[in-house]
């Protein structure tokens, strides 16, 4: 698919601190990664240590908390990765909170519309 990146405001669900940042999109990650610094200045703090599997396979611990995201208007609060200095990633999760999904060929984010289903029939929930 390639990647690409968007802008993102990234922010402390208990109050106004929010930062902008460019974070790669990545549909294969479940959750966001932000740098445990940023989180730390927004006063976002970890509140579960969860098991994760890195792309080489590899499972360690890392720290989660939630934060607040904004991308074109559009906010959602998410649970977000402590993570190191240089990775600013957006995942699948906080993609689906905001109810956007990927245009790969234009390499953009595109606005979706959220499923209310209840399974078998057409009646909603």
């Amino acid at each position: 698919m390639g990647t690409f990146s968007v802008a993102v405001v990234v922010g402390n669900p208990s109050s106004a601190a929010r930062e902008t940042v460019e974070a790669l999109v990545d549909t294969g990650a479940t959750f966001s990664v932000m740098p445990a610094s940023l989180l730390h200045r927004l006063g976002i703090e970890p509140t579960r240590t969860r098991r994760l599997r890195f792309a080489n396979g590899r499972v360690e611990e890392r720290q989660t908390g939630m934060a607040f995201f904004e991308i074109e208007g559009v906010d959602c609060e998410a649970m977000v990765v402590f993570g190191p200095e240089d990775l600013h990633l957006l995942g699948a999760t906080t993609l689906e909170a905001l109810l956007l999904m990927v245009d790969p060929i234009n390499r953009q984010l595109v606005p979706e519309v959220g499923l209310l289903m209840r399974g078998g029939n057409d009646d909603a929930c």
